[in-house]
């Protein structure tokens, strides 16, 4: 490279912020201690994403992206498909190895761990477990879980629309199987008549979906207590940002809930968070590993909702970067929002790959390399590397020795995660599940006890009105105002009601991109 060349990059990526350093630029084959490679703090919240081959350095990348955002005080969410992401907590052992590259790249390195948080999905795993009630996931979120399509998706959203108005907690799945097949039974088919009618075939597809979610682990995931996003935006005494990592070595379990279970993360965050335009730091960085799970067999719906997110999210301090193989994993509408690239090495060793190679090599701003021949070139660690500067200009493309992370790479140890696990507050708080009263025990209560007076009452009752779950009189007829009193009581004391009351406004404000119930 000439020294041209290479002022080009060390103008192109100095900045007057606070920056986070990615590495040094690569001349040829060695590394240019005078020309650093760094992304602006203040444009962390304009998304990126990391690509590149299994065994190519992504990983570590993201490990040093989160090690320096969480000293620099910005909380991090990261997903743990392998396990390896753990060493973050801890701090990094020096080897002969590592010394030699950090000579070679002029790298200050100090072995430092980082405040971390340990999650998993339900209990399949070793941290603390994180839940959400069915209500809250939403029928489009939950849809895609379940793989449904756009007929039995609408169904859905109207089973969800009429326990909304009938007072009745979807909290766990065995509360949305009891609805379902109440609607489908004698007592109910009139209720499912009166919010639009679907036939029992489609109702019976939707019930053996949620059967088989809930054998790959859905059955523990969904439920209280409901995890609270704003724990993810922690710092600890001594600022930094809180690392929450949620394992999800169980992945091929259920694929599709856990990285749908993300996307509801970023739409509670939405709901919760304050616009704040473009801070100097972002509230939170945001990582999909394994990103292509999120967008694999999603409806039109879906994709919708997860690119309004995206374009969205932005103003409220939130950074996503996309984790995955190659670009072509994202659709082109997310694609076009993220402002940095970090692309580590692509493979062409089949006509698909080498059409991706193309493919990617597109989405690069123009240069002087290669860039076919480059990004196949490169070694495990190494990365082509372009952000967006404070001006909203992509930065000049810039091959790149990426910097070696001074927490722990690889995992920590079982013990040494329990241990941290069992020390936290949010163990405490998310550890043990509740079984509150929900649709399940409303519905079986009038179907076992009183299903004779409710029959009695649709037969007086006008047609347009939608029936409470209600309990049984003590004895004697009463008049239709204490009648009224009395359901009015029930259903405001009732733990329905007020799991609709949590739930309610931040339905409504889903609205806004797609990932709220639908009105029929």
């Amino acid at each position: 490279m000439t020294e041209q060349a290479l002022q080009t990059l060390k103008d192109g990526y100095t900045f007057d912020g606070p920056t986070l350093d990615l590495g040094v630029a690569l001349d040829g084959e060695d590394p240019s201690k005078e020309t650093p490679i760094s992304i602006p703090l203040s444009m962390l919240n304009r998304h990126g994403l990391v690509a590149g081959a299994t065994g190519t350095g992504k990983t570590v990348t993201l490990q040093v992206l989160a090690e320096q955002l969480s000293r620099a005080g910005v909380p991090v969410f990261a997903s743990d498909i392998k396990g390896d992401l753990s060493g973050i907590g801890a701090a990094g052992v020096e080897s002969d190895k590592l010394r030699k590259r950090l000579d070679a790249a002029g790298q200050d390195w100090q072995p430092k761990g980082n405040p971390t948080e340990f999650y998993t999905l339900g209990d399949s795993g070793l941290g603390t477990p994180l839940r959400a009630t069915v209500t809250s996931f939403g029928p489009i979120l939950l849809a895609k879980v379940l793989e449904l399509n756009d007929t039995q998706e609408s169904v859905l959203s109207l089973v969800f629309h009429y326990a909304d108005q009938a007072g009745l907690a979807l909290l766990d799945l065995s509360d949305l199987k009891a609805v379902l097949t109440f609607l489908t039974s004698d007592e109910g088919k009139a209720d499912l008549e009166g919010i639009g009618g679907a036939s029992k075939a489609t109702v019976g597809v939707i019930l053996r979906k949620i059967s088989e979610l809930a054998a790959q682990g859905g059955d523990v995931f969904f439920g209280e207590p409901e995890f609270d996003t704003a724990d993810l935006l922690r710092t600890d005494d001594n600022g930094a940002g809180i690392v929450s990592v949620l394992e999800l070595q169980k992945l091929s379990q259920s694929p599709a809930l856990f990285s749908t279970f993300l996307m509801w993360l970023l739409a509670d965050l939405f709901q919760d968070l304050p616009e704040v335009g473009d801070p100097d730091k972002p509230s939170l960085v945001f990582f999909f590993d394994e990103a292509h799970l999120l967008f694999a067999d999603a409806s039109k719906a879906f994709l919708q909702s997860v690119t309004q997110t995206v374009r969205l999210i932005r103003s409220k301090g939130v950074g996503i970067f996309f984790v995955t193989q190659t670009p072509k994993d994202v659709p082109a509408d997310v694609l076009a929002q993220l402002g940095s690239r970090i692309q580590h090495q692509l493979r062409a060793y089949t006509p698909n790959d080498a059409k991706a190679l193309k493919a990617t090599v597109q989405t690069f701003p123009k240069s002087g390399y290669d860039l076919e021949e480059l990004l196949t070139s490169l070694g495990i660690g190494e990365a082509v590397v372009t952000v967006m500067d404070p001006d909203g200009a992509p930065t000049p493309v810039a091959p790149t020795r990426m910097r070696a992370p001074e927490s722990k790479m690889g995992p920590m140890s079982e013990d040494e995660i329990k241990a941290a696990v069992a020390a936290s507050p949010q163990h405490e708080k998310y550890g043990t599940a509740i079984d509150n009263e929900s649709a399940r025990e409303i519905l079986a209560e009038r179907l076992d006890g009183g299903a004779d007076a409710h029959a009695e009452e649709q037969k007086s009752a006008p047609n347009d009105t939608i029936d409470f779950p209600e309990e049984a009189g003590a004895g004697g007829k009463k008049t239709a105002k204490k009648d009224d009193e009395n359901l009015f009581t029930q259903v405001v004391k009732s733990s329905a009601f007020k799991q609709f009351a949590r739930t309610a406004a931040r339905e409504i404000a889903r609205g806004i991109f797609g990932t709220s119930r639908r009105r029929r």
